[in-house]
């Protein structure tokens, strides 16, 4: 167990040490103190809260999931690519203990980043506006609560994404086509869903791209169809171990000889 930390820990260097891990977290801090000065600037004084500028600034979130699908894309391709995998596998780890490192590297990751974006919004939002409700959330710590339960559902989405670039990233080797891939399924997901909506095909309701964006379903509301926020998360799931399990079979049959 021991030595599967520290593969995990190697794994975790490699992100850390790039300076571009460090150019998109600045990035991100950037942006969001750039938006919330424009909301400042742009809005009637003591008519935006601090919780409602938090909410604003969620649009941002998706620089989170492009980091993600970033990193997702490269871990095991760029292994590849740098021909540095064998030197990996010459080593007394599993095939399996070294991928499930860097699915565990990304996701520890992803959770970094969402931490940073989170904290980032919550510290400028109370330090431009002030701390009062404009009728959009309830008082206290109601906000808090709505705002963190739509971030759920957005790392959710986030997660999906980043597990199948990872599952591309593994099966073709190729960054590029994961990264591709992935950004289609995170901008043309909603076209997809308009083509082919379930009341129009019954089928279509077991598709990836229906099922994603959870927060449809906040407040107990049933989606087209019948659907509901426990068989989305569960086709979800079903999706996720499918990705899972195809990066796992062909990272265990990949030649690397040549």
């Amino acid at each position: 167990m021991i030595d599967f930390f520290r593969l995990v820990q190697n794994e975790n260097m490699k992100i850390y040490r790039r300076i571009r891990t460090w150019v998109m977290a600045a990035i991100l801090v950037f942006l969001t103190m750039l938006f919330s000065a424009l909301f400042y600037f742009g809005s009637p004084l003591n008519m935006v809260g601090a919780w409602e500028a938090v909410d604003q600034l969620s649009f941002l979130y998706y620089l989170v999931t492009i980091y993600s699908v970033v990193v997702a894309s490269d871990i095991v391709a760029g292994e590849f690519t740098w021909g540095t995998v064998k030197l990996l596998l010459i080593r007394p780890w599993t095939r399996t203990k070294i991928l499930v490192s860097k699915l565990l590297a990304v996701l520890l990751f992803t959770v970094l980043m969402t931490a940073v974006f989170l904290l980032a919004c919550i510290a400028v939002s109370f330090l431009l506006f002030p701390n009062i409700s404009s009728g959009i959330f309830p008082e206290g710590p109601g906000a808090f609560g709505m705002i963190m339960e739509d971030l759920l559902y957005r790392y959710i989405d986030l997660l999906v994404i980043t597990i199948f670039s990872f599952m591309i990233s593994t099966v073709f080797r190729s960054g590029g086509i994961a990264i591709g891939l992935s950004m289609f399924i995170l901008f043309a997901g909603g076209l997809f869903t308009m083509l082919f909506h379930p009341l129009r095909y019954p089928w279509a309701k077991y598709m990836l791209f229906v099922n994603m964006d959870l927060g449809k379903y906040r407040g107990g509301q049933i989606g087209p169809a019948g659907m509901t926020l426990g068989f989305s998360a569960a086709v979800l799931g079903v999706y996720v171990i499918a990705f899972l399990v195809i990066a796992w079979l062909v990272f265990k049959k990949r030649d690397v000889a040549a």
